[in-house]
């Protein structure tokens, strides 16, 4: 199926967008929505292989891409992106659509169908990021692990990681550059990917700065001394404003199916991006100890969520593919295309 791109003028900002051609589409629109760090080229692949009589939309989110450069009000939590995807539907007449929201996408497609469950019909949730957000909370409920949620926000991300996107560095030359955080972390080690250079293109999209990655910061006085800022995307994803764990109350969505990788680096109850695990792993000095500040369940804070949005009469169900990483539509495409059209196969609610 040809994939096409085009920028497209809303009432909120200038959206550029792969889209499939609406006319070979009579079954509907899957919308797709990328995460941190990456574009909609994420899904160039995807796109090209959807399940005859779908329309494909992806497009960049605001500070990734070609999509309009705009800040980022950490405050309202993912709501900036999930308003600019609604203005995109509504200049494109999509009423209802289904989704696929790939690890921080997933939180803006979560968001999405919280604000407008009208809009919403199947979710694939890909690896996607807890509804507390990252960082800062300690159990499956998501209660704050320190009052001002120190341990998330945009003082999180590694400098050396920005530095190296803003600079397009393109090596294999210290651990901190963009090819090998793609190689260790959006994928499980040892992927092959044919496409590795237009996703590493992708990741040197994000664009750099306190209004949109990683956003800013601020001290604390807690363990390990940073705390959420009020700009960018790291900021928008501390548990400070990023709670969606009201998704279980809206079971008129769906169906909805969680797809995740059990090797996933960034996601999990053991990530490696997660100061708690940090600190239980000696990586990160002073740590106060697991009964203080203990490694964020976020596997188990998603299940624990989707529980009860299956207690309200809704339904999901999930699917952890063995020996894949962060990103299961690159690392798992058949497999993953397989699961997808089986969920766009079932009746929407």
């Amino acid at each position: 199926m040809p994939v096409t791109e085009r920028d497209v003028q809303t009432s909120r900002l200038r959206v550029h967008v792969r889209e499939t051609d609406l006319a070979t589409a009579p079954r509907g629109t899957v919308v797709l929505v990328h995460g941190n760090c990456s574009s909609s080229a994420f899904f160039h692949r995807l796109l090209d292989e959807l399940p005859p009589g779908w329309r494909g939309v992806a497009p960049d989110m605001r500070g990734y891409g070609d999509t309009e450069v705009l800040p980022l009000d950490a405050t309202r939590g993912l709501r900036d992106m999930s308003d600019d995807v609604v203005s995109l539907l509504d200049e494109l007449g999509v009423e209802r659509a289904a989704f696929v929201g790939h690890s921080a996408g997933a939180g803006v497609v979560m968001q999405l169908a919280i604000d407008h469950p009208d809009r919403v019909a199947q979710v694939l949730l890909e690896a996607p990021a807890s509804p507390y957000g990252f960082g800062g909370t300690r159990d499956v409920d998501g209660t704050p692990t320190w009052p001002d949620f120190a341990g998330s926000g945009g003082g999180t991300a590694n400098p050396a990681f920005s530095a190296a996107i803003a600079a397009g560095d393109r090596s294999a030359d210290h651990p901190h550059s963009p090819l090998n955080v793609f190689r260790s972390l959006y994928v499980a080690p040892g992927s092959q990917l044919l496409d590795e250079e237009l996703l590493l293109e992708s990741v040197l999209s994000t664009r750099i700065g306190p209004a949109n990655y990683p956003g800013d910061t601020v001290p604390s006085d807690n363990w390990p001394a940073v705390a959420p800022g009020t700009s960018g995307i790291n900021n928008a994803l501390s548990p400070k404003y990023f709670d969606v764990s009201a998704f279980a109350g809206v079971p008129e969505v769906g169906p909805v199916l969680w797809v995740r990788g059990s090797l996933d680096a960034i996601v999990s109850d053991t990530s490696s991006l997660d100061f708690g695990q940090l600190g239980a792993l000696g990586a990160v000095p002073g740590w106060p100890g697991a009964d203080v500040y203990p490694p964020q369940p976020m596997v188990g804070q998603m299940r624990a969520v989707l529980d009860r949005f299956a207690a309200a009469g809704a339904t999901y169900r999930e699917v952890e593919l063995p020996g894949i990483g962060h990103s299961p539509h690159i690392e798992a495409p058949d497999e993953f295309r397989v699961l997808l059209a089986e969920l766009l196969e079932v009746q929407p609610h």
